[in-house]
């Protein structure tokens, strides 16, 4: 990917304009406009869409973007951060700032990053980081996902009365989309929708059940709150049968939900 700086001097000398034109468009001094083309500075952020307008370009083309390389590329590295997101989330994280350097602000990267920071002692970072997410992005799954983590980083942190007022931003939704290509389509397409929901929705009830065993017990109803340990064990434990669809996934839900079975059996032992 050429650097912007270098496509601004030639986007700039094919208009056949000086520097000194160019940075009076902007509001900048040519003296900046000369640190972009160097490479020594980057413009604002927010000046780009106003640096492509003024060249006629799109500003996929003002970075010199191949959509579909882009995305690759982006995938490629949050694939290799993936890989140490909990072995070694520091080298995750470092994966992942290199990935931004690359290709800045981008938002599938930045959703990325929040999973490698520690929600206690990094909160500011990633209330800040999520807040940027929420109201920039335009992939509604990064905006939501950024809602969740918002959500969860305040009740870690104790902000008890932003948890609801964040989670209100996250629609209702009694139907998801992979469901629905399970269900409507055929071939290859349904088989990755149903083996992708499959594992969500596994995940999902064993979380509930343990959500709802808990409160019964809080609530002195000992005997029902641990049936619901027992119904997510053995949900946890049908799932042992399960195999890898390497494609996909890297691990069943059985190996997903080893913090939960933690959970359970500690329960489940002390009853």
């Amino acid at each position: 990917m050429i650097k912007l700086g270098e496509k601004i001097k030639t986007l700039r000398k094919q208009k056949n304009i000086s520097q000194e034109v160019f940075a009076n468009y902007l509001g900048v001094s040519f003296q900046a406009v000369s640190k972009w083309e160097n490479g020594n500075t980057m413009p604002d952020v927010s000046l780009i869409p106003a640096i492509a307008s003024f060249f006629g370009v799109s500003t996929d083309e003002l970075f010199d973007f191949n959509l579909f390389e882009m995305e690759k590329q982006v995938e490629d590295i949050c694939d290799e951060a993936y890989k140490y997101r909990f072995s070694d989330p520091a080298k995750s994280e470092k994966i992942l700032r290199e990935g931004l350097q690359r290709f800045p602000g981008n938002d599938i990267i930045l959703n990325n990053l929040l999973y490698t920071l520690d929600y206690q002692t990094r909160a500011e970072e990633v209330i800040s980081l999520c807040k940027t997410l929420i109201e920039s992005t335009k992939d509604d799954s990064v905006k939501y996902d950024a809602c969740r983590i918002l959500a969860t980083c305040y009740k870690e942190n104790g902000h008890l009365d932003l948890v609801k007022p964040t989670l209100e931003i996250i629609p209702e939704i009694y139907f998801t989309k992979l469901e629905l290509v399970a269900s409507l389509l055929d071939g290859e397409d349904s088989y990755e929708a149903a083996q992708r929901q499959k594992n969500i929705s596994a995940e999902d009830l064993i979380d509930m059940l343990i959500i709802t065993g808990k409160r019964l017990m809080e609530m002195g109803e000992t005997e029902k709150g641990l049936s619901q340990f027992r119904i997510a064990k053995n949900v946890r434990e049908a799932f042992k049968e399960d195999f890898v669809e390497s494609k996909w996934f890297r691990a069943t839900a059985y190996e997903y939900t080893k913090e939960q079975r933690e959970e359970i059996e500690k329960v489940l032992g002390e009853a």
